[in-house]
């Protein structure tokens, strides 16, 4: 995966995301929207996509988005106006892998169903990681493969047809535990099993102070 073909594969999806996707996420946007109004009040949304969650965030909220699609970003700003979300501040094209904030800048990072469609996750992570400040929270939706057995296969299968459509399927919770343990400032505090069918899980980690 390419971070031009996700960008083209999203920039597709478009127009027809909140259809095809809308349903299917809803309690799982919905539960990392409450965990990250527990965690802070200035949250960055990465992938924020066409902006769907935005309307579930409360207004007392500081809310910056970012998204590596500009036809999604559109589709969200018009939300953003409609709706009058006063409390996004900001909907910007960014590469997830190479953000420009500043280190420490925000106290919660939320994504939803990126991490497994951006070219090098573990990146992806450590960007999340460096903008969060000490004490904050990142909040991860996700996917989340099979460790073995036949759906492992069929995972395995399917990657060179989803990579191109912008996701992975093969994409095992290990990532997560992996990751956590190999920075002695993070802790990994929750994994929830999410629908459909459990293939999805929220997962969230703190940043320590100190």
């Amino acid at each position: 995966m390419q971070t031009a073909g996700v960008a083209a594969a999203y920039d597709r999806w478009a127009p027809v995301y909140d259809l095809v996707f809308g349903k299917v996420f809803t309690i799982g946007r919905r539960q990392a929207v409450i965990a990250a109004e527990e965690a802070g009040r200035r949250i960055l949304e990465v992938g924020v996509g066409t902006g769907i969650s935005l309307p579930q965030y409360k207004r007392e909220t500081q809310i910056v988005g970012t998204d590596i699609s500009d036809s999604m970003l559109d589709v969200a700003r018009k939300r953003v106006r409609e709706g009058n979300l006063s409390n996004v501040e900001d909907l910007l094209v960014m590469d997830a892998e190479a953000m420009s904030f500043a280190d420490n800048a925000f106290d919660v990072v939320v994504a939803q169903y990126v991490v497994s469609a951006v070219p090098n996750p573990e990146k992806a992570m450590d960007e999340f990681l460096r903008v969060v400040r000490p004490g904050g929270e990142i909040i991860v939706a996700t996917r989340v493969g099979a460790e073995s057995g036949l759906r492992a296969t069929i995972e395995k299968t399917l990657m060179p047809i989803t990579s191109k459509l912008g996701w992975r399927t093969e994409f095992p919770f290990a990532f997560y535990a992996d990751w956590a343990d190999k920075h002695p400032d993070v802790t990994l505090i929750e994994r929830r099993s999410l629908p459909p069918l459990g293939h999805f899980s929220l997962v969230r980690f703190k940043k320590q102070e100190g």
